[in-house]
């Protein structure tokens, strides 16, 4: 049953990363016209565009993104449920259990970001648009972290630490609400 399961909550996984994606390079203000870039919001678009008309945006977050990881988050969970025989019959908990899926993925989407960016600065010579990207999303968590740690010799470990930060955000959100 867990292949069946792996099989139907992968694409709706992936789609929620791409959606939070494009939540997190507007959010950065990343570059648009960046590959990566237009290969998320043409991917986002069409479920996004209408969700726009009818929820506003609130400043410098896209709100309609947000609730569109939501929507898919929970249809995520309803299908799983119908195929692997959840009881769906407590709508709030669907919703609350789709609301903290979206957390975890959006965890392990800058998990993923980070591992990628530190393998991407070991073989890349700063020339890869992709890279470009991945600094801009990347770089307001980093700099902090940078600032108060000691200098290793240019050995920089921040993206470490803000990988270990986010695994005990997760773990703990596993403990709370006890759903990982």
């Amino acid at each position: 049953m867990s292949s069946i399961e792996f099989l139907i909550s992968l694409p709706f996984t992936l789609y929620i990363m791409i959606v939070l994606l494009r939540f997190w390079l507007q959010l950065t203000r990343a570059d648009f016209y960046n590959p990566l870039s237009q290969f998320i919001v043409k991917a986002t678009h069409p479920l996004v565009a209408p969700l726009r008309r009818v929820i506003p945006s609130m400043g410098r977050f896209d709100t309609a993104t947000l609730v569109l990881a939501w929507l898919v988050a929970v249809a995520k969970i309803v299908v799983l449920g119908f195929v692997i025989g959840y009881s769906l019959s407590n709508y709030f908990a669907v919703a609350f259990t789709g609301l903290i899926l979206v957390l975890k993925e959006a965890i392990d989407l800058v998990v993923y970001v980070l591992i990628l960016r530190a393998i991407m600065s070991w073989i890349s010579q700063g020339r890869n648009p992709m890279e470009l990207v991945l600094n801009q999303l990347t770089e307001p968590m980093l700099a902090p972290i940078r600032k108060r740690m000691p200098d290793l010799g240019g050995l920089d470990l921040s993206v470490m630490v803000v990988i270990l930060i986010l695994i005990f955000l997760q773990k703990l959100m596993g403990d709370l609400f006890g759903i990982f």
